[in-house]
């Protein structure tokens, strides 16, 4: 896909990754260009920025995302490129509270199921649609420290190769885009474990966006800023249980390093 003409919306775009693909897209003279985000007045700067437009977006609720494509239907009669990109962090395992395990199922997950139900009629109907769904490594390898991570993010990469297989015939091209760590809030902020390891690879978001356009124009479905994660996604993939071991060498050497911390 090139992005020149065309009407993209981004979810999450006040910030992070989010605000770098707004940032980034806006150089490819979009017809109009669309920031969503819970926090509005980020949102608004980051349009100003860009020559796009701003709405307040909680993409947990399905009628936020259904108002967002509305205003992009309404400012510029269709939506081209739709960039399922907010998420969160939620660290803990099986233990973590209830509450914590629906809040990120539906930013993580449902976000994306509420996004492609509320663009694909559209975009089947005139056969030419593109659908960007920031997941993470994590979808394809694991996260260490983080189960409601790890598992959304394995969910959100299951529903974007969902939608990849079934509408692709269709002239819907879907991408998932997985890094590893990235300098965001999310990464800097974080207390879980294996974030110095993440740090240690870790891209700016800059740069990440810049992988995006490359991946869309290619429309590559897997877009892997770091190209590490294809080979230990191979390894996986060739030898199971030998990658599990792997893993907990490095969850040990994890949990070490936050003993000695402390």
């Amino acid at each position: 896909m090139e992005l020149r003409g065309k009407v993209v919306v981004v979810t999450g775009g006040a910030n992070g990754i989010g605000r770098a693909l707004c940032r980034r897209f806006a150089r490819e003279q979009p017809a109009g260009l669309l920031v969503a985000d819970i926090d509005d007045e980020g949102a608004r700067r980051v349009a100003e920025e860009t020559g796009g437009r701003a709405i307040p977006c909680d993409v947990a609720v399905e009628e936020d995302i259904r108002r967002a494509v509305a205003l992009a239907r309404e400012a510029w009669g269709r939506v081209d490129l739709f960039c399922s990109n907010a998420g969160i962090s939620i660290g803990g395992g099986e233990e973590a509270a209830d509450g914590s395990w629906e809040r990120i199922w539906r930013i993580n997950v449902l976000a994306h199921v509420f996004a492609a139900r509320a663009v694909l009629g559209e975009m089947l109907a005139r056969g030419d649609g593109y659908l960007l769904h920031t997941v993470s490594a994590a979808g394809l390898l694991t996260a260490i420290g983080s189960a409601p991570y790890s598992v959304t993010k394995h969910a959100a990469l299951g529903f974007a190769e969902w939608l990849a297989v079934t509408y692709g015939d269709r002239g819907i091209r879907v991408s998932a885009l997985c890094p590893q760590g990235v300098r965001t809030n999310m990464l800097m902020s974080s207390g879980r474990a294996g974030r110095r390891l993440l740090l240690e690879t870790a891209l700016d978001a800059e740069e990440v966006a810049e992988k995006v356009v490359e991946g869309l124009a290619a429309e590559r479905f897997l877009i892997l800023p770091h190209p590490e994660v294809a080979e230990y996604f191979r390894r996986k993939a060739a030898d199971y249980d030998r990658w599990l071991r792997g893993m907990k060498r490095l969850q040990s050497m994890t949990c070490e390093e936050r003993q000695g911390e402390s």
